[in-house]
């Protein structure tokens, strides 16, 4: 499979932003993981991050027809992002809302997504796990549609 792994704001400064939150791994660090994970499952990973609105638009426009699957960390777009749900609905590729964060225990606004009626599904609270875990569904999809072509 190929994935997309798409970031939204402030997450280029993970390690740095609120270690207690979201850790102290980097964003660096994190895409050479999830490329590893890929990898280790006969997968490819391309990671784009981008503090613009526009530039996560045009990743996930040019997405269709190109990745399997994108696994999406909005950041802060998640709870006011109409343009990235209609961007999602109009692409052809499934895709995962991740968040490094339990959001649900967090601030009041955080408890909401646009984004995720667009995606199979939502993960959060499971650290960077979480992106694995993501791509894990979709590896398991595909093997299961492989294995039984008719359901």
């Amino acid at each position: 499979m190929k994935f997309l792994i798409i970031n939204g704001p402030n997450l280029n400064l993970l390690g740095k932003r609120e270690p207690g939150i979201y850790g102290e791994n980097s964003y660096e660090s994190l895409c050479r993981r999830l490329k590893e994970f890929a990898a280790a499952h006969g997968s490819t990973a391309e990671c784009v991050q981008s503090n613009h609105e526009g530039a996560i638009l045009d990743a996930i426009h040019a997405a269709d027809g190109v990745y399997d699957a994108i696994v999406l960390n909005p950041g802060a777009y998640t709870h006011y992002s109409y343009a990235i749900l209609d961007a999602l609905k109009a692409v052809d590729v499934p895709c995962i809302e991740v968040h490094i964060s339990n959001v649900h225990q967090r601030e009041e606004f955080r408890h909401r997504s646009v984004t995720a009626p667009a995606c199979v599904g939502q993960i959060c609270g499971l650290g960077l796990y979480g992106y694995e875990a993501a791509m894990s569904y979709f590896l398991w999809n595909e093997k299961e549609s492989r294995e039984n072509p008719h359901g």
